[in-house]
Protein backbone atom coordinates (compact mmCIF):
# COMPACT_ATOMS: atom_id res chain seq x y z
CA UNK A 1 0.00 0.00 0.00
CA UNK A 2 1.40 3.51 -0.60
CA UNK A 3 2.01 6.05 1.78
CA UNK A 4 -0.68 8.65 0.90
CA UNK A 5 -3.37 6.57 1.60
CA UNK A 6 -2.49 5.35 4.57
CA UNK A 7 -1.92 8.82 5.89
CA UNK A 8 -5.68 9.32 4.31
CA UNK A 9 -7.49 6.78 5.90
CA UNK A 10 -5.78 7.06 9.19
CA UNK A 11 -6.96 10.51 9.64
CA UNK A 12 -10.27 9.70 8.77
CA UNK A 13 -10.12 7.10 11.64
CA UNK A 14 -8.82 9.81 14.14
CA UNK A 15 -11.53 12.45 13.08
CA UNK A 16 -14.33 10.84 15.24
CA UNK A 17 -12.27 10.90 18.19
CA UNK A 18 -10.97 14.51 17.65
CA UNK A 19 -14.21 16.50 18.84
CA UNK A 20 -14.29 14.46 21.61
CA UNK A 21 -11.34 14.95 23.14
CA UNK A 22 -10.75 18.86 22.13
CA UNK A 23 -13.71 20.28 24.32
CA UNK A 24 -11.90 19.00 27.14
CA UNK A 25 -9.31 20.97 27.12
CA UNK A 26 -10.48 23.88 25.59
CA UNK A 27 -12.76 24.10 28.82
CA UNK A 28 -9.32 23.96 30.59
CA UNK A 29 -7.79 26.22 29.11
CA UNK A 30 -10.60 28.79 29.22
CA UNK A 31 -11.08 28.10 33.09
CA UNK A 32 -7.38 29.53 33.72
CA UNK A 33 -8.18 32.49 31.15
CA UNK A 34 -11.39 33.55 32.74
CA UNK A 35 -10.16 33.31 36.82
CA UNK A 36 -9.20 37.76 37.30
CA UNK A 37 -5.70 38.22 37.79
CA UNK A 38 -4.91 39.68 41.06
CA UNK A 39 -4.09 43.40 41.11
CA UNK A 40 -0.71 44.96 41.88
CA UNK A 41 0.10 45.78 45.06
CA UNK A 42 2.26 48.38 44.48
CA UNK A 43 0.83 50.89 41.62
CA UNK A 44 2.77 53.00 40.10
CA UNK A 45 1.58 56.68 40.68
CA UNK A 46 2.64 58.72 37.66
CA UNK A 47 2.81 62.62 38.50
CA UNK A 48 2.67 65.09 35.84
CA UNK A 49 3.55 68.65 37.08
CA UNK A 50 3.04 70.98 33.84
CA UNK A 51 5.77 74.07 34.47
CA UNK A 52 5.06 77.10 32.47
CA UNK A 53 7.33 76.78 28.90
CA UNK A 54 10.25 78.89 28.97
CA UNK A 55 12.37 80.31 26.25
CA UNK A 56 14.68 82.51 26.10
CA UNK A 57 14.44 85.86 24.11
CA UNK A 58 18.30 87.77 23.18
CA UNK A 59 18.83 91.06 21.88
CA UNK A 60 22.11 91.73 20.44
CA UNK A 61 23.76 94.49 18.62
CA UNK A 62 27.16 96.08 18.07
CA UNK A 63 29.03 98.94 20.37
CA UNK A 64 32.14 101.19 19.77
CA UNK A 65 34.47 100.19 22.51
CA UNK A 66 37.49 102.64 23.04
CA UNK A 67 40.56 100.21 23.76
CA UNK A 68 44.08 101.71 23.95
CA UNK A 69 44.82 100.32 20.33
CA UNK A 70 41.87 102.41 18.92
CA UNK A 71 37.98 102.11 18.63
CA UNK A 72 36.70 98.86 18.24
CA UNK A 73 32.99 97.71 17.14
CA UNK A 74 32.40 95.29 20.24
CA UNK A 75 29.55 92.67 19.79
CA UNK A 76 27.21 92.83 22.64
CA UNK A 77 24.04 90.62 23.72
CA UNK A 78 21.52 90.48 26.59
CA UNK A 79 19.34 87.35 27.35
CA UNK A 80 16.40 86.92 29.68
CA UNK A 81 13.84 83.87 30.33
CA UNK A 82 10.43 84.51 29.04
CA UNK A 83 6.92 82.23 29.61
CA UNK A 84 5.72 81.09 26.68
Amino acid sequence: MKLKPLIFLMALAILPVIPTVLPATAQSDSSVIARPSAPPRHARRIEINPRPVLYRRCVDWYELQNRPSGTVLYPQKRCWWVRG
